[in-house]
């Protein structure tokens, strides 16, 4: 996630420089395909980009909504993560008696379940999550696939046993079950945005268009321009790109890039409250921005 309010124009060039050397070659051919080929036979007429460019200022207006759309449930999933499990923590703390290993375990394993689940949203190896295992649950959860749901099944019948050993009353019991179903509702909506792509002919054919755009642009204004159409035909389609990159990074929110959800911030911030809810004397650094412009 991006911390700075200004973005530098060097980073927007790193990121459409391909595709800047694109389209100067294409407004390149474009201009001598007019001033060669088809000045002296007809003129374009300037409606055609006129039109062109306000369909597609609909189509990358709806895209980058409907990608900022995704963007913001998925923080909003791991906002209702973090204060769900700050609640969850504070509720075996304080709800269950006598059972102080098995309190720690279950806090423990939530840790586990929160790294397990950024691991898997991610496609990454990451095995933080072991250290806050057992050998018994980590012989349990080997066969899983979906190894966070694992998690939550061990901690569900460990919820069980404290209730079966009357460390805890009937209400608390169902208001800690119920965090357990919300942390479960939160990884299906996670995966649910993780699994859905974005429908290929919005961002394709929004691309063909932009290509389209460009093209008949600097045929039009080369009729006046002359020579300059090429970069004018840059410029107008850089802006137009610019903009479409900017919401398509967004369409999947839980990539480990500078525009995604930080859950790396998030799960050590997830992390750190609980463990000094705990006591705990080690007690790991929190996320640092990398060059003081995003965190993943």
């Amino acid at each position: 996630m991006l911390l700075i309010q200004n973005i530098r124009l060097t980073r927007i060039l790193r990121n459409t420089w391909k595709v800047d050397l694109i389209m100067i070659a294409s407004c390149t051919v474009a201009y001598f395909v007019r001033a060669y080929l088809i000045a002296h036979h007809f003129e374009i007429p300037s409606i055609i980009p006129t039109v062109l460019g306000t369909a597609i200022a609909f189509f990358i207006g709806f895209n980058n909504n409907q990608a900022y759309d995704r963007w913001w449930e998925a923080r909003k999933v791991w906002g209702a993560l973090v204060n769900d499990s700050r609640s969850y923590t504070r509720a075996l703390l304080n709800y269950v008696d006598g059972e102080d290993d098995c309190v720690r375990r279950m806090i423990y394993r939530h840790i586990a379940f929160l790294y397990a689940l950024k691991a898997s949203l991610r496609g990454t190896v990451d095995e933080i999550y072991i250290k806050y295992l057992t050998e018994e649950d980590l012989k349990e959860i080997e066969n899983h696939k979906n190894t966070h749901n694992a998690i939550l099944n061990i901690q569900s019948r460990d919820l069980q046993k404290l209730s079966k050993a009357n460390a805890i009353d009937g209400f608390r019991f169902m208001e800690i079950n119920e965090m357990l179903v919300r942390f479960s509702d939160s990884m299906g909506m996670s995966e649910r945005i993780k699994n859905t792509i974005f429908p290929t002919t919005y961002s394709y054919l929004t691309k063909v268009f932009i290509w389209l755009f460009v093209v008949t642009f600097t045929l039009v204004i080369s009729q006046s321009a002359g020579v300059a159409s090429i970069f004018l035909g840059w410029l107008i389609g850089f802006v137009f790109v610019s903009t479409q990159i900017n919401g398509m990074s967004l369409i999947d929110p839980f990539e480990s890039n500078s525009a995604g959800v930080p859950l790396n911030q998030i799960t050590r911030t997830i992390e750190i409250n609980l463990l000094q809810m705990l006591g705990d004397d080690e007690i790991p650094e929190p996320v640092k921005p990398i060059n003081d412009e995003y965190v993943l």
